[in-house]
């Protein structure tokens, strides 16, 4: 009898969060990248929630390329720098992606909008967003099951995800070629006490994402760019046995 009241009683509390979230709390997510999804609640990202995004334009692009390979389509406003090679190399599809990248002031309109028709949109504001204005969007994003996922702060995150300890690989005394920046990417969300957090390469030496394995290690100068002759060049930075040593540059951060 015990069993069955508590069961009741957690049904019903269960409910009743639904209903203020708008949303089944086990309702599917939308896959995200592999390195990724152990980070995030649930494993991937949750139709109807908003997520808070570190300004890593490749962190927001690898949170995407998975839904968008897998053929939903991506809303990016406010985002003029963005690449359409670094955009590809990352996973995304282009011809399912959509670019707005001058909104101006009405940037939550425009994310309002474009979340009737696109399941993922990434914004970044150009300024604090208003009570209100957060509060019919994310009426929106509920409405339609889409993700938003937002460069910088939001209030009622999901989750929020940093980068932190930010280190390139191979540039060595000046020279070399930059191979990819392993980073700590740690995630907090009010579903766990504990922030989770993963050391991973973003990006990798292929411009993708991947993980890094207890043990792996690679010559690093934090916060450092150089470029050299590719002639005699080793993936050290240093000039193979019998060849010339190539043209030095000074590492700048």
């Amino acid at each position: 009898m015990q069993n069955s009241v508590a069961r009741s009683e957690i049904a019903a509390l269960r409910a009743k969060l639904e209903q203020v979230q708008g949303r089944r709390l086990d309702a599917p997510v939308l896959p995200t990248h592999p390195v990724l999804a152990p980070l995030l609640p649930g494993g991937g990202l949750r139709p109807g929630a908003a997520y808070s995004v570190a300004p890593s334009m490749s962190l927001l692009l690898a949170l995407m390329s998975r839904p968008s390979q897998d053929g939903t389509w991506c809303g990016v406003i406010g985002m003029p720098e963005l690449g359409a090679e670094a955009a590809e190399r990352l996973g995304m599809a282009l011809d399912r992606l959509v670019l707005v990248p001058e909104p101006g002031a009405r940037v939550l309109g425009v994310a309002a909008t474009l979340a009737e028709v696109l399941p993922v949109v990434a914004i970044r504001p150009t300024a604090r967003a208003m009570g209100a204005e957060v509060t019919r969007l994310a009426a929106r994003l509920r409405d339609r099951g889409a993700v938003l996922l937002v460069q910088g702060p939001w209030p009622q995150a999901e989750a929020t995800l940093r980068v932190s300890e930010g280190e390139w690989a191979g540039v060595g005394n000046g020279v070399g070629y930059l191979a990819g920046r392993t980073v700590t990417v740690t995630v907090s969300s009010k579903r766990w006490p504990v922030p989770r957090a993963s050391r991973i390469m973003l990006p990798a030496p292929d411009g993708g994402i991947a993980a890094v394995h207890e043990g792996e290690a690679a010559r690093a100068v934090p916060g450092s760019i150089g470029v050299v002759s590719p002639i005699g060049v080793q993936p050290g930075g240093y000039p193979r046995r019998g060849e010339a040593e190539p043209r030095r540059v000074r590492a700048v951060s």
